[in-house]
């Protein structure tokens, strides 16, 4: 798998682009707006701001910033070289007052791979926007989070082809009373995702995050030790949704899972993208009655001199 289209509803809300040039859209209604500007000017100076995006971004803020509820901030010029624009939108937070949710770096492989897009820290954006609900953040060279108090995000969803465990462990450091779900793609190694199991004993426990409903742990090389894990984690039982997908279960993790506590009060189980077992996939839906659980994207491993590789859907 990879990022092949742009996020066409985001937070709930059709997406609508501003453009790069004339006056923006006449809308009818609540929309998420979109603002983009992919260049490469062969500056391969890191750490610099387009400055094409940094126009553009000031012309969308003075034109409809007063109204905008929801943003998509797809490329910032080539994110393998020009940082993203977080300083720029916190600076802007007094004119998007009712901003709710963000999603930053909605790019296609073909503007940047995820592994090469330079964020930086994103808990600024939390800091500066306080009544923020929804954040989407995507990205994978110079990603970093602080730990952070924010009373009102009830959305945190982080997606990498490598999730660092300094990363998570800032995010799991927060104080987030309002967080409702949390979507970690933990990646993997080769991309600088080391996050282990034991460092998600906290979360696992219970012991974070009291509004905790959805949990996602995706994307995950590791994804057979998290569902054993999960099979006897004190914070399953008060989930509605538990995610595993884009990862690398096996017909293993799964019969770990399944050994251990009951899953029939959730609402759903997504395990898409996995390398079970027609045999696996069926039980999984037959032991589930009630529960949505999706086991589309069944995959292959590969096989090299006796050694069984699975691959998670995102990396580079």
């Amino acid at each position: 798998m990879t990022f092949g289209s742009h996020a066409q509803t985001f937070a709930g809300l059709p997406v609508v682009e501003f453009p790069a040039d004339g006056p923006p859209p006449v809308v009818d209604g609540p929309v998420c707006w979109r603002i983009a500007n992919w260049h490469f000017d062969g500056d391969t100076r890191q750490d610099t701001q387009s400055e094409q995006f940094r126009d553009l971004f000031d012309r969308f803020v003075e034109q409809v910033g007063d109204r905008v509820e929801a943003l998509v901030v797809g490329a910032w010029g080539y994110a393998a070289f020009h940082h993203a624009p977080i300083a720029q939108l916190c600076a802007a937070a007094d004119r998007l007052p009712r901003l709710r949710a963000l999603f930053l770096g909605d790019m296609v492989t073909e503007e940047c791979e995820v592994s090469w897009m330079r964020v930086g820290d994103v808990s600024p954006l939390l800091t500066a926007y306080p009544q923020l609900e929804v954040l989407r953040v995507r990205g994978g060279e110079d990603f970093d989070f602080s730990p952070v108090r924010h009373e009102r995000l009830r959305t945190l969803s982080v997606q990498s082809g490598g999730l660092s465990r300094e990363f998570v462990g800032a995010v799991l450091g927060s104080e987030l009373p309002a967080l409702h779900h949390l979507d970690l793609w933990l990646g993997t190694d080769d991309y600088g995702g080391d996050t282990t199991v034991a460092d998600l004993d906290a979360l696992l426990a219970g012991k974070l995050f009291p509004a905790l409903r959805r949990l996602g742990l995706r994307n995950a090389e590791i994804t057979d030790e998290l569902a054993a894990a999960l099979a006897t984690a004190a914070v399953v039982p008060r989930l509605e949704r538990l995610d595993l997908s884009l990862g690398t279960l096996s017909d293993d993790g799964l019969a770990a899972l399944l050994a251990g506590q009951s899953l029939t009060h959730l609402t759903a189980l997504d395990l898409h993208h996995h390398y079970l077992s027609e045999d696996a996939a069926t039980r999984v839906v037959a032991a589930l009655p009630g529960v949505e659980v999706d086991v589309s994207e069944p995959q292959e491993p590969d096989e090299d001199d006796g050694e069984i590789y699975r691959y998670t859907a995102v990396s580079e």
